[in-house]
């Protein structure tokens, strides 16, 4: 499959979450910070915000290795994953997805317009399989 194909299968998996809307241009409300691993963990691994919320998520990644924050439902996530064992070295870049290098930070600014439970993981081969995944909690 060529890189632009994966990147519009990429794109599609998440593009019809009615519950996650991309909005910076309102500006973020407050900033979560949020820590990568090489224990292919994330810190805090659960969040909460408040529907309607604009969060600014500042990802940073303390690790040697390269780590991914990538915002979903569960089921949207698991899919991705799938495609990326598929095709490691697919390159993809989307509002609600931030690559983060070894000793850098990147951030991702999302208003959630519904309640309920979405998750955020590293899609990098074998990382979301290992438990990189956190939980986000909109009241």
């Amino acid at each position: 499959m060529k890189p632009s194909a994966l990147l519009g299968l990429a794109a599609s998996l998440l593009a019809g979450a009615p519950a996650l809307a991309h909005d910076e241009s309102n500006g973020a409300g407050r900033s979560i910070a949020i820590e990568t691993s090489d224990r292919l963990r994330f810190t805090p691994a659960e969040v909460s915000v408040r529907k309607g919320e604009i969060v600014r998520f500042v990802v940073r990644n303390s690790g040697k290795l390269m780590h991914e924050f990538v915002l979903g439902t569960m089921e949207e996530l698991k899919a991705h994953a799938q495609m990326m064992q598929k095709h490691p070295a697919m390159e993809h870049d989307a509002p609600h997805m931030a690559h983060v290098a070894p000793g850098r930070a990147r951030s991702v600014t999302w208003r959630f317009t519904e309640g309920g439970e979405f998750y955020y993981g590293c899609l990098v081969p074998g990382h979301f399989e290992a438990g990189m995944v956190g939980r986000v909690v909109v009241r």
